[in-house]
């Protein structure tokens, strides 16, 4: 998406970085291995980049089968109901194996003129903060219940 101001432009190049393998998986896997660790999240670069979905969706399958406790966390700069589930984005059954293996999903570009220090879990006020499960049961975007949607220290809810 090439957001201004990304936190990540290096993933931006595809050349970027070492290739993902096997290893890579397993080292995953069993970083999240100890129970201390509570979850594993998907950052930008862009984890529903066609180039991605692949790969992704198998470790994302493999965490959620061998470590079923653990919570998935994905960044995405697209839109849940207007882009991943209609098909826009690569292949929708892959996206579909994606997202049934994704707990929580940030989605929406960051926006720097929205950006605001006072969000939880989001850079800027035009991201959502979604309950993938129940949204994939009620086919549209359902905002995660609770602490998440609240402001850090005061209990106001997002607009």
């Amino acid at each position: 998406h090439r957001c201004k101001n990304c936190f990540n432009s290096e993933a931006w190049d595809f050349s970027y970085g070492k290739p993902f393998t096997e290893e890579t998986k397993n080292e995953i896997i069993n970083a999240l291995t100890p129970d201390h660790i509570e979850g594993f999240s998907l950052l930008g670069g862009e984890p529903f980049e066609p180039e991605n979905q692949e790969q992704l969706g198998l470790l994302l399958e493999e965490i959620k089968t061998k470590l079923p406790k653990k919570t998935v966390w994905c960044y995405t700069g697209f839109l849940f109901d207007d882009q991943l589930l209609s098909g826009k984005v690569g292949d929708l059954k892959t996206v579909n194996r994606m997202l049934e293996n994704i707990d929580v999903l940030v989605d929406g570009k960051f926006v720097e003129e929205l950006k605001s220090l006072d969000l939880i879990f989001r850079g800027s006020s035009n991201q959502r903060i979604i309950d993938v499960k129940k949204s994939l049961n009620e086919k549209k975007a359902v905002w995660l219940d609770g602490v998440w949607q609240r402001r850090m220290g005061s209990g106001n809810i997002y607009e």
